[in-house]
């Protein structure tokens, strides 16, 4: 059975509206996902601000309450039926957010085991044939092959195969109809 390992964030759970939204609600201001087109918010506020950014990801309840990407709870129920599905994420980088995340997978992924939740820094460890993820970083060193999640940020990378929703996922996984 092949093995596809799957991103959290900005792949299943939409971290970036709430990210937007808390620093928007914050400073006052009227920044859209259109403005992040091939850049990160960082890149895009005052610098002032940026320490800000990364104090909302500190914060260990941040990550309890992103909404699930449209499609990504059926998709992933029926790849598990056709391959072994792990999630992935790089929680290393905020490891307060290890708490919140778990949560957030047994709250809407309550049917992927424990034993399939991957916690890491860097995804180069995972042995699996996939990697679905929004972050081509990821991919530099891992073995099987990368699949990129369209995000804002990564528009204009090129040299993957791109889906752009969890539909384009289940196509590229499954049989049409399936």
């Amino acid at each position: 059975m092949q093995r596809i390992a799957i991103d959290m964030d900005e792949v299943i759970a939409d971290f970036l509206t709430k990210y937007v939204a808390s620093y928007n609600e914050e400073f006052q201001a009227t920044i859209t996902k259109e403005q992040l087109m091939g850049l990160h918010l960082s890149e895009i506020v005052a610098e002032a601000h940026r320490s800000r950014l990364q104090e909302f990801m500190r914060d260990e309840t941040f990550f309890s309450d992103l909404a699930v990407m449209p499609g990504s709870q059926e998709v992933i129920r029926k790849l598990m039926d056709r391959y072994e599905v792990f999630i992935t994420t790089a929680a290393m980088e905020v490891p307060a957010s290890f708490g919140a995340k778990y949560e957030w997978l047994g709250k809407h992924f309550p049917f992927i085991p424990h034993t399939h939740i991957v916690f890491c820094g860097d995804k180069s460890i995972l042995n699996a044939d996939f990697l679905i993820d929004d972050n081509a970083r990821h991919f530099k060193h891992f073995r099987g092959e990368g699949i990129l999640f369209t995000a804002p940020h990564n528009v204009h990378i090129t040299g993957y195969r791109r889906v752009k929703n969890w539909e384009e996922v289940r196509q590229m996984f499954l049989a049409p109809g399936v």
